[in-house]
């Protein structure tokens, strides 16, 4: 590895909440791998958009990783695309442009639909299609509104990165046109790098909390006593994920233990104290607590951060009881 190259780490949002061996611990762990290494503390650039729930943020906190934002926020790109696609609907030719921009977006999704892996993410099939993606893009709705102003994005981008090495997270589809413009970046080298404990655990408590009518319930709540936790998946959200799965099948006492627990286990987490406030509140509320409950949503709001879930499930349980519902969706 060398240490005078800027690495661009793959990002893919809320989409490493689904891979088994390319999560948020997985970040981490290729952080730690990377230049410039022990006995230097793991930095790294934030390329990746302005979202404050994404799951690295909490999972780099947690591992003491320094973070330096250096994106710069585009949501009006978005807002502006939205406004475009609202126009074409309106018009025959529009609406075939529109057609063919969604098919680029289906063979993208196509492309990343199985398990991903550093492997995956950085080989060329990946990036060629992901440079096909941007090109048929363009050909449908022509740079600029239409592709989010992705061009002028990254030329901005990449003169703020200039003189910059060691990692960088960026989004999975921004990665050959940044490689593009920064002759001494690259992509981490697989070959060298084996998902670890960090990523297994991480993996295993995202399965938790992210429930699938297919999976057997009593092997995860096995699994998750099993584990210890870490600095990245901590023993109160392990808990955490056993309450879910006890609330998902209805049985309120244990869900209300372990979120007990995992309340009394919290040390200096970023989101987890809201999640697990959030959850208490309902529980609570669902066995008739109900002024303990509004207590316990309160203490939700009253947080220095909490994700917006959280906060939500809050306000919502404030405004009016929380009531669980396990009528079998059909």
């Amino acid at each position: 590895m060398n240490p005078s190259v800027l690495y661009l780490l793959p990002d893919l949002g809320d989409l490493l909440r689904l891979q088994p061996q390319y999560n948020a611990a997985t970040l981490v762990e290729l952080t730690r791998a990377l230049p410039p290494g022990p006995p230097h503390a793991p930095h790294v650039l934030w390329l990746t958009g302005p979202d404050p729930d994404h799951p690295a943020r909490d999972a780099f906190a947690a591992a003491g990783t320094e973070v330096s934002d250096l994106s710069p926020d585009w949501t009006w790109a978005h807002a502006e695309h939205d406004a475009l696609k609202g126009f074409m609907k309106q018009y025959p030719q529009g609406q075939e442009r529109l057609r063919r921009a969604a098919h680029a977006e289906q063979d993208l999704q196509a492309l990343l639909g199985g398990p991903l892996t550093l492997e995956s993410l950085t080989s060329a099939r990946t990036q060629d299609g992901i440079r096909a993606y941007h090109a048929a893009l363009q050909d449908a709705l022509d740079e600029g509104p239409g592709t989010r102003w992705h061009a002028r994005r990254l030329d901005t981008l990449a003169r703020t990165l200039q003189d910059r090495t060691g990692v960088a997270l960026a989004a999975l589809d921004d990665l050959p046109d940044l490689l593009d413009r920064l002759p001494h970046a690259a992509l981490p080298d697989p070959a060298t790098f084996q998902p670890g404990e960090a990523s297994r655990r991480r993996a295993l408590a995202d399965r938790a909390l992210l429930l699938d009518e297919h999976d057997d319930l009593m092997a995860l709540l096995g699994a998750l006593e099993r584990e210890p936790g870490d600095r990245v998946t901590p023993a109160a959200e392990l808990r955490y994920a056993a309450a879910n799965i006890h609330l998902a099948v209805g049985d309120l006492p244990a869900a209300r233990t372990h979120l007990e627990s995992a309340a009394h286990a919290l040390t200096d987490e970023r989101s987890l104290p809201g999640l697990v406030l959030a959850r208490l509140g309902q529980v609570r509320d669902a066995q008739g607590e109900r002024d303990l409950a509004t207590r316990t949503y309160r203490a939700v709001l009253a947080l220095t951060y909490a994700p917006q879930a959280a906060r939500d499930a809050a306000l919502a349980g404030l405004d009016a009881p929380f009531t669980l519902d396990l009528t079998p969706r059909p």
